[in-house]
C-alpha cells in the first residue's frame, strides 16, 4: 500500500473536516426551526458538551435557565437535549403531555453487553408493550407481597428494630451511619425481590451492596457520560464492558440466585418473592416471542427495584440524621411528638403518621432539602409536542429538573434553608404541596413511592424514638451542602447516637 503524501494528506484532511461538519450541521439542524428552546451557542461536533459543568450540573442547570429561561436547549454531543424547569413546565410535560413525553432514552449500553430489545428492565425501558407489561408486573407484585399492607409495614418496622439495635451497638461513640442504613434499606427490597433477610455482617448482603455503589460510580463518572452522548465511542471493542463492572458483576451475582430459586421453588404453591413470580410468568410465556419474561430481563428487573430501592432511601434517611444533629430544636420537637403519640412502650405504625403532623412535616423537608434526583431521570419525546408554547422534535431528550422545584424561590420560604414549616399551616397542621415532586410526576413516576413513603416514616420515627443524635465532640459541625455523583448525598459525616 502505497503511503500518503503531502499532496493526498491535505485533500482527504479537507474532505474529512467537510463530512463532520457536514453531519454536525444535520444534527443540529432542528435547532433553527421555528419556536425552538433557546441555549447557548455550540461548538461543532462536541455541542456544548465543553460548556456543560458535570461536577456539578444542577447548579450549571440553574445558571443556564437564570439566562434562557424555563425551557432551554442543549446540543451535547450530536444529541439534543431540552431542559424543563419550573413546576408549569414540568407539570404540561410529564402530566398534560405526558404520552408525548414518557419515552427514555435508548440505553446503548445494553446493547454492547448483548441485551436485546425486550431486556430493558424497568426504569430504562423503552416506552411501548415492554414497559407496560413489567410495570404492572411489578406493581401487582409488590402489591401481593404486602406493598399497602400491614404485612410489610410490620417487616420495614421489624427492619428498624434491628437497625437500632446496631445503632446502640456503637453505644454512644462516633460512627458514620451510611453503611447501616445501606444494609437496612436494603433488607427491605431484598424481602420483596430474592425473599431473604440477611444479617448486617452477611457477606452476601455486604456483595450486593457493593456492587450496586459501585455501578452508581461508574454510572456518575465524566467517562460515561460522555460515552452516553458521543455513542461511537462504544463502537471500541471492550470500552462498555470496562465501564459496567458494577452491574455486570451484580447480574452475575443474580444468577446465582435465580439458579437457587428455581431449584426450591414449588410452582404449585404461591410464589415467595418477585424472582418466583416472575419465573412464574417466564413458565406461561414459554413460545410466546413477544413476551418479555425472560431470563435476561428478570436480572435486570430484580437489579432495578434492589438499586433504586436501596440507593434513594438509604440517601434520604441518611440527609433526615444529619438534619437532625445540625438542627437540635427539631430534633427535639419531633422526639416530643414521638412521646405524646406513640411513648417509648410500641413501635411506630403508619397509623400514627396521621396524628403527628410535626414528624411528617420533617420527613417531607428533608426530601425537599435533600433534592437527591436534582435533575430526575432523562425521559425522551415519543412524537413532535410543545412545552410552554415551544416546538419539542421527536427523539428530544428532555431533562427534567426537579430541583428548579423543590427549591424555587416563588414557592417557598426559605427554598434553601431546612424549614419543616414549609409543610405546616398556622395551626401546626400538614399541608400537601403541590410543588413537593422528589419522586417525580406522571407516567414515569416512582412506582416505588408508597414503599419509600413507608420506610422513611417508620426508620426515622423509631430511629427518633430511641435515640438523640448529636456532632460528635470535638469535631466540626458536619456540611449541609450535598455532594453531587448524579444523585446528590450529604458530604461524609459522623454522629452519635446517644439511647434516650
Amino acid at each position: 500500500m502505497a503511503l500518503l503524501t503531502g499532496d493526498t494528506l491535505a485533500p482527504l484532511a479537507v474532505a474529512v473536516a467537510i463530512f463532520l461538519l457536514l453531519v454536525d450541521l444535520m444534527h443540529r439542524r432542528q435547532r433553527w426551526a421555528a419556536r425552538y428552546p433557546p441555549g447557548p451557542v455550540s461548538v461543532p461536533g462536541l455541542g456544548n458538551l465543553l460548556q456543560v459543568d458535570y461536577r456539578n450540573l444542577p447548579y450549571c442547570m440553574n445558571q443556564l435557565r437564570r439566562r434562557f429561561g424555563d425551557v432551554f436547549s442543549l446540543q451535547l454531543g450530536w444529541t439534543p437535549v431540552v431542559v424543563l424547569n419550573g413546576l408549569a413546565a414540568l407539570r404540561e410535560a410529564l402530566v398534560t403531555r405526558g404520552e408525548d413525553t414518557a419515552d427514555r432514552v435508548p440505553a446503548p449500553f445494553f446493547d454492547h453487553l448483548g441485551f436485546g430489545p425486550r431486556s430493558q428492565g424497568i426504569f430504562m425501558a423503552r416506552y411501548g408493550p415492554v414497559w407496560r407489561e413489567q410495570r404492572r408486573f411489578a406493581l401487582s407484585t409488590l402489591r401481593n407481597f404486602g406493598l399497602g399492607k400491614k404485612s410489610l409495614e410490620q417487616s420495614v418496622t421489624e427492619e428498624a428494630a434491628c437497625l437500632c439495635a446496631a445503632f446502640a451497638d456503637h453505644a454512644g461513640r462516633p460512627f458514620s451511619p451510611n453503611a447501616l442504613l445501606n444494609r437496612a434499606v436494603s433488607n427491605v427490597i431484598a424481602s420483596l425481590t430474592i425473599g431473604r433477610r440477611f444479617e448486617y455482617n452477611d457477606p452476601l448482603l455486604l456483595r450486593l451492596v457493593d456492587l450496586v455503589e459501585t455501578h452508581l460510580k461508574e454510572e456518575s463518572s465524566i467517562v460515561s457520560m460522555v460515552l452516553g452522548f458521543v455513542l461511537m465511542l462504544l463502537r471500541i471493542p471492550g470500552l462498555a464492558g470496562k465501564f459496567l463492572h458494577g452491574r455486570r458483576d451484580f447480574l452475575a451475582q443474580l444468577d446465582e440466585l435465580v439458579t437457587e430459586h428455581r431449584m426450591t421453588r414449588d410452582p404449585v404453591q404461591p410464589p415467595r418473592d418477585l424472582i418466583d413470580a416472575f419465573l412464574d410468568e417466564m413458565d406461561k410465556a414459554k413460545g410466546n416471542p413477544e413476551s418479555s419474561f425472560n431470563a435476561e430481563n428478570l436480572r435486570l428487573v430484580v437489579f432495578d427495584l434492589f438499586a433504586a430501592g436501596m440507593v434513594t432511601t438509604s440517601i434520604t434517611m441518611s440527609w433526615a440524621l444529619l438534619l437532625m444533629i445540625l438542627h437540635p430544636d427539631v430534633q427535639r420537637r419531633v422526639q416530643q411528638e414521638i412521646d405524646e403519640v406513640i411513648g417509648q412502650a410500641r413501635p411506630p405504625e403508619m397509623a400514627d403518621q396521621a396524628r403527628m403532623p410535626f414528624t411528617t412535616a420533617v420527613v417531607h423537608e428533608v426530601q425537599r432539602f435533600g433534592d437527591i434526583i436534582p435533575l430526575g431521570v432523562p425521559h425522551m419525546t415519543t412524537c413532535d409536542t410543545e412545552v410552554q408554547g415551544f416546538r419539542i422534535p421527536k427523539g428530544t431528550i428532555l431533562c427534567t429538573n426537579l430541583s428548579s422545584v423543590l427549591k424555587d424561590e416563588a414557592i417557598w420560604k426559605k427554598p434553601f434553608n431546612f424549614y419543616p414549616e414549609h409543610f405546616l399551616d398556622t395551626q401546626g397542621r400538614f399541608v400537601k404541596q403541590e410543588a413537593f415532586i422528589p419522586f417525580s410526576a406522571g407516567r414515569r413516576v416512582c412506582l416505588g413511592e408508597s414503599l419509600v413513603r413507608m420506610e422513611l416514616f417508620l426508620l426515622f420515627t423509631c430511629l427518633l424514638q430511641h435515640f438523640s443524635f448529636s456532632v460528635p465532640a470535638g469535631q466540626p459541625r458536619p456540611s449541609d451542602q450535598g455532594v453531587f455523583h448524579i444523585m446528590v448525598a450529604p458530604s461524609p459525616y459522623q454522629l452519635c447516637a446517644v439511647p434516650r
